[in-house]
């Protein structure tokens, strides 16, 4: 007879909130995430788990064959954290000045460790599991390095599960969302070339400091009025640069920035709009102006099937009240590479407190509290059990 999975989720809840109290004092950002690295695979060792070679110098992949036939579930948790200096003030605060786990990846690793426990256990509950612990998800880059050095060729899937702690829901709330879930998102740089010189002397014409305080404000018009289903695209810039003395105009400016997008459609106009909101700069102020694009994921769609069935088992697992259905949200995430690659399906867990406020993803403040594990590894658990089932 197989125990209560809750059971086994709250005998492994103990070790989740250590390991995510470490991890969260540990943070490190993309690529560079080697400590976290180890104390992943030293618990997956001490598990059971057969660990295998990335092809990276970060992440962790691990295998577990299952004791039952089945389809093979990928499940999935990212581990890097952010260039953020923590103002959350908790006994496992950041020890590293300038890094923090701003968007909650410390729970999806101590989490995914949990189902870890659980799975070793009683790895008859599912069939054939491989486990990826992916580095540098924040550069949007990790999934991408992961798949093109072979890690699908190698632990082949037929499904593929993992999910996100959200400060925007309370503790308990699960999300779920068939379809177009998060956004594409592809980062650009924008660079203004005018004529410099001397800061008591300066014109509008040719200064480029000018130039970029009046294109800033006007990026949110690239995607104006477009969105799906009530969410919006967005188009943001997140490092300027301009300058090296306060009484000299720069001859360059710089802006680095993403659009996120859900459509083609909606790219095809946003990238227009960009071009021509560019020109226009560039004729208002007698500066030149060019933008260079990299395309860092894609959008993050579920499919249905697969989505209605792990909607339907955690229904069962967590209650009806616990389980919403989600509109899209304009942030993204690279797991997006798995999922345009093998079926599969993201979550949304809620994670935010009842007695203080939190601050948003990626900010100082940004806050989830511990249970948000429990939930998580539950709702995963659910997820593969039912989609390891034919």
């Amino acid at each position: 007879m197989i125990p209560d999975i809750d059971d086994l989720v709250g005998a492994a809840y103990p070790t989740m909130v250590e390991l995510r109290h470490d991890l969260h004092a540990h943070p490190e950002v993309s690529f560079r995430e080697r400590r976290t690295t180890e104390v992943i695979r030293a618990r997956l060792d001490d598990l059971g788990w057969t660990v295998a070679p990335t092809g990276l110098d970060t992440g962790v992949v691990a295998t577990l064959p299952g004791a039952r036939d089945g389809r093979r579930v990928l499940l999935r948790a990212d581990i890097d954290a952010l260039p953020v200096d923590e103002e959350v003030d908790v006994p496992f605060r950041s020890t590293h000045p300038g890094v923090m786990h701003a968007c909650g990846h410390d729970v999806h690793t101590a989490a995914l460790l949990g189902v870890a426990e659980v799975l070793a256990r009683l790895d008859g509950l599912v069939g054939p599991t491989t486990l990826v612990f992916q580095p540098a998800e924040e550069g949007l880059g990790g999934a991408r390095a992961l798949v093109e050095d072979g890690l699908l060729d190698r632990h082949p899937a037929d499904v593929v599960l993992g999910g996100h702690v959200t400060s925007l829901a309370p503790t308990g709330i699960v999300g779920v969302r068939p379809g177009v879930a998060m956004s594409r998102g592809e980062a650009f740089e924008i660079t203004l070339d005018g004529t410099g010189g001397h800061g008591a002397m300066s014109t509008r014409e040719g200064n480029v400091v000018l130039a970029l305080a009046a294109l800033l404000p006007r990026l949110e018009e690239v995607v104006a009025r477009l969105a799906t289903d009530g969410a919006p695209c967005a188009c943001s810039a997140g490092v300027v640069s301009a300058g090296t003395a306060n009484n000299v105009v720069p001859r360059r400016a710089t802006a680095r920035g993403t659009l996120r997008t859900f459509t083609p459609e909606q790219r095809a106009t946003a990238l227009e709009r960009f071009d021509a909101l560019l020109e226009q700069i560039a004729r208002d102020f007698g500066v030149r102006a060019h933008a260079a694009w990299q395309g860092l994921t894609p959008a993050v769609v579920n499919d249905p099937t697969v989505t209605a069935r792990v909607r339907a088992a955690l229904v069962t697992a967590l209650g009806d009240a616990h389980v919403v259905d989600l509109p899209p949200t304009s942030a993204s995430d690279d797991v997006a590479e798995l999922l345009e690659r093998v079926p599969g399906c993201y979550l949304f867990v809620g994670g935010a407190p009842s007695d203080r406020p939190v601050g948003m993803h990626h900010a100082p403040d940004f806050f989830v509290e511990d249970a948000s594990l429990r939930v998580m590894a539950r709702s995963l658990l659910a997820g593969a059990i039912e989609l390891t089932r034919p």
